[in-house]
């Protein structure tokens, strides 16, 4: 979206563009310094990245050089790089959860392809988030537990910082336990989805999906081309071989009116409303929309009051060339749902089959956090990630602010990198976690303290979760461009990735982790 912050952006380089060309000298500030009246002071290392942040752009942006067989007309959103701040100007760090993890198997595609993936397709936390993180599960009594932990960074090559990670992790549900489902998936049959890794993999997506199903959950199918229609009305679970049926009838057809096919799926998802149970709309696209309103927000405001009746919107990504993340991914984060990207079959068996009652059932709704530093103790921090999810400090506690949504069993972290003083003791930070209920509607509000003295001095002594974490997030900002990892290199990634990959010998993910920094390497 094209905000006023970005315009101030976009005048501020021409101006210095101008006046280098015309010989005169161009002012000190950053663009971010001169114009961004909503955030806090950074510290004076920052200076340097102010100026290094590029505004906003796509489609396929980024400093990798294209190569022949690379996708063509990908749309991502530049959100920028977090600075860091210091805690005499602002000790409050504030955001909106995210479980979304879409950014990270786009990566994984584009690498499998032989390409680096765009800048501009790197969004720090989805790379993190997409991992186990080893958290476990709170008591039976809680809804949500807030683990802490943190050590030194490797990857900081003059002075010493500390990684932070905070984590979210919500209680399990067993698969047969979990609420009864009414399912509207709102399916692309336009003609860009005519290859085996879209509409083919689609349906061997949602095979997966119905060997999962409850006999009293629903299923409706809705498709859109250049027009919308009905394919399957509300059909029990226990009658699966109309749903399967109805599965292996779609083909592709006409241009691509995703207006009209959310439209009519939520009037779907109306007619099969379940009360007390989960009412959810899942879209399954490549993304583009080229008929009728083709921006996120005139599509949600179609859909808009149905989001208010409780009924969540999953998006999920499928296939490459003319793919739009930007749409996808914002549509899931209005829609009260969330966003994941499907390269393979194994990506649908473990969003549709390992973590079905996550991906169905959620479990708060709205969640925020906000990090209060202790100024006596931290000296600054920055959040890694997790830029377009910023909440404004005062309204973590005002309800009414649209925040992210997290399903049964699912975790969330975040890292920050912090700089503490010189023999610093005490309270590094309070963590503050605020949700509200999606059954009671109650919010709810926990926290956790940090201390100084629970930081481990040898990163290689601290916890596997978190040294990958780190780790990941390393990787991340390097693909990114970021200015904060300019100092480390793949090769470094690498090494740690390898190492740590030992401890993790049973770890598939891990595995398949350092192949991909590997492939990256040897690209970059």
């Amino acid at each position: 979206m094209f905000t006023l912050r970005k315009a101030f952006g976009f005048c501020a380089v021409f101006l210095l563009l101008f006046l280098a060309a015309c010989g005169a000298p161009a002012s000190t500030e950053s663009p971010a310094q001169q114009y961004d009246y909503e955030q806090p002071a950074a510290t004076e290392e920052a200076a340097a990245y102010d100026a290094y942040e590029e505004p906003a752009a796509s489609p396929q942006q980024g400093g990798n050089p294209p190569t022949e067989n690379e996708p063509t007309d990908m749309f991502f959103e530049n959100y920028g790089v977090n600075p860091s701040i210091d805690t005499e100007d602002d000790n409050l760090s504030t955001f909106a959860l995210d479980v979304d993890t879409g950014s990270y198997t786009v990566m994984r595609n584009y690498l499998n392809d032989g390409n680096l993936p765009p800048e501009d397709s790197v969004r720090v936390e989805e790379y993190v988030n997409y991992f186990d993180q080893g958290y476990t599960f709170p008591p039976a009594h809680q809804t949500f537990g807030i683990y802490i932990d943190g050590g030194p960074s490797p990857f900081t090559q003059t002075e010493r910082y500390d990684m932070i990670r905070v984590g979210i992790q919500g209680y399990d549900v067993p698969a047969d336990e979990r609420k009864d489902a009414a399912l509207t998936f709102v399916i692309d049959v336009s003609g860009s989805m005519d290859m085996d890794n879209r509409l083919g993999l689609v349906k061997q997506s949602l095979e997966m999906l119905v060997e999962q199903l409850h006999r009293d959950d629903t299923v409706s199918i809705v498709v859109y081309g250049s027009e919308a229609r009905v394919v399957l009305e509300p059909t029990r679970g226990s009658d699966s071989g109309r749903i399967l049926n109805a599965i292996y009838s779609l083909s592709p057809e006409g241009a691509t009116n995703a207006e009209a096919g959310i439209r009519l799926a939520y009037g779907m998802a109306m007619e099969a409303y379940m009360p007390g149970g989960i009412n959810r709309v899942i879209l399954c696209s490549d993304g583009v929309a080229n008929v009728g309103e083709t921006g996120p927000d005139a599509i949600l405001a179609e859909i808009d009051h149905y989001v208010a009746e409780g009924i969540t919107l999953t998006t999920i990504g499928f296939g490459m060339d003319n793919y739009n993340d930007t749409l996808m991914e914002q549509l899931a984060d209005n829609g009260d749902g969330f966003y994941a990207y499907v390269d393979d079959r194994d990506e649908a068996r473990k969003l549709f089959i390992d973590e079905i009652t996550g991906t169905l059932q959620t479990i708060a709704m709205d969640a925020k956090v906000q990090v209060e530093f202790n100024p006596e103790v931290v000296k600054n921090y920055r959040l890694v990630g997790y830029e377009n999810r910023a909440v404004d400090d005062d309204e973590f506690r005002d309800n009414s602010v649209d925040a992210g949504e997290i399903g049964a069993g699912h975790s969330v972290t975040a890292l920050y990198e912090v700089k503490l003083y010189p023999d610093a003791y005490g309270k590094i930070a309070t963590v503050y976690m605020r949700w509200q209920d999606p059954d009671t509607n109650q919010v709810v509000e926990i926290s956790q303290d940090y201390f100084a003295e629970q930081i481990v001095r040898d990163f290689r002594e601290s916890d596997p979760y978190f040294q990958r974490a780190v780790i990941v997030a390393e990787y991340a900002e390097i693909l990114k461009g970021s200015y904060w990892a300019e100092d480390s290199s793949l090769d470094d990634v690498y090494d740690e990735a390898r190492r740590l990959e030992d401890y993790l010998y049973r770890d598939d993910e891990m595995e398949e982790f350092v192949d991909l920094v590997k492939q990256a390497t040897r690209l970059r």
